[in-house]
């Protein structure tokens, strides 16, 4: 919490996205008997795979284990999440007519169950927890695409040719993300971050054009809020002014830009968070070492700094190359 206002800190927090996920044993072992789904409506479950990073690989924030799709219960959009896949849209959308019929509702109502998960693992963990959703454009894509992509070339398209429909469609993301974070803050969170995972493929004519202030409105809305906020993306080298000037109190890279660069272009009143290769995880500790030694000079000791991967822990990565990070980063000095 320190470090995401720019204070200084006795060591260089760390903690790692999809910190509860497939990697770990315990959450294997969940799986085998609960569907994704499943999971996500069981607060008691949630909190449980919430709390085990912190338990086990001492990092320093948990977050809050569900889906950036949970958001979609608070709509009239039917989704599933299948294993291997991800999320999949059963009707994407193709044009203005179902951009209007979509329904947006009470997220307390119609998402209680991330609100109780929230609070059971606040009561679970001694460190801050992290709230999160999808970004407007990030979400958009999903629907649009009906799952993940590649090109995002649908999103695109989409976009350009059909620019009144687009901007329904993220008028109406826009004001339910806002109202799902400011939940996850009433139920408890500490700190929230907000998933433009696919914003990276655009640039900054687009970005600024089709994006920015939907998600400028949410960071605006949270303002008021004591809870700092994360804005994330991945290959997002080429825009990250833009993102920033959206808001949030950090930024988070990805590994194809150096800390320190990244760092100079946002400017140093801001935090930044970052920016292990998950794939570095699958190397040998010599290779690990180097790795995150790197990132740590190249952050050179400022106030503000995170570390984190540049996005999600791979399924592949062994627990104790986590571990084996954790304490590098907490050693440094």
């Amino acid at each position: 919490m320190k470090a995401c206002r720019l204070k200084s800190t006795d060591a260089t927090p760390v903690w790692f996205m999809r910190q509860a996920g497939r990697y770990l044993p315990e959450y294997r072992k969940i799986r085998k008997t609960n569907s994704m789904l499943s999971i996500l409506k069981n607060p008691e479950l949630s909190a449980e795979i919430t709390a085990i990073p912190a338990d086990k690989l001492g990092v320093d924030a948990a977050i809050i284990f569900t889906d950036i799709m949970a958001i979609l219960y608070a709509t009239n959009i039917e989704f599933d999440l299948k294993d291997n896949v991800g999320p999949v849209i059963r009707n994407p959308i193709r044009g203005l007519p179902q951009v209007k019929a979509i329904e947006t509702k009470s997220v307390i109502d119609n998402v209680p169950f991330l609100s109780d998960s929230i609070k059971l693992s606040k009561n679970n963990i001694d460190v801050p927890l992290i709230g999160f959703s999808a970004a407007p454009f990030t979400l958009a894509s999903y629907l649009i695409e009906g799952g993940s992509s590649g090109d995002f070339m649908s999103t695109k398209e989409f976009m350009y040719r059909n620019p009144t429909a687009w901007h329904s469609l993220m008028e109406k993301l826009g004001p339910l993300i806002l109202e799902y974070l400011k939940m996850q803050i009433k139920s408890g969170v500490d700190a929230v971050q907000l998933f433009d995972s696919w914003a990276g493929c655009l640039d900054s004519y687009d970005y600024n054009t089709y994006v920015a202030k939907y998600t400028k409105g949410i960071f605006d809305g949270l303002k008021h809020y004591d809870v700092p906020t994360i804005h994330f993306g991945t290959n997002t080298s080429a825009i990250l002014k833009d993102m920033m000037k959206a808001g949030g109190n950090v930024c988070s890279v990805d590994w194809r830009i150096g800390l320190d660069d990244a760092w100079s272009k946002i400017g140093r009143n801001t935090s930044i968070q970052g920016n292990l290769d998950p794939a570095a995880l699958l190397g040998p500790k010599t290779y690990i070492k180097n790795k995150v030694l790197d990132i740590m000079k190249r952050a050179n000791g400022r106030n503000g700094h995170i570390f984190n991967l540049g996005h999600g822990v791979l399924p592949e990565t062994p627990v104790e190359s986590i571990r084996y990070v954790v304490d590098i980063v907490h050693g440094f000095g």
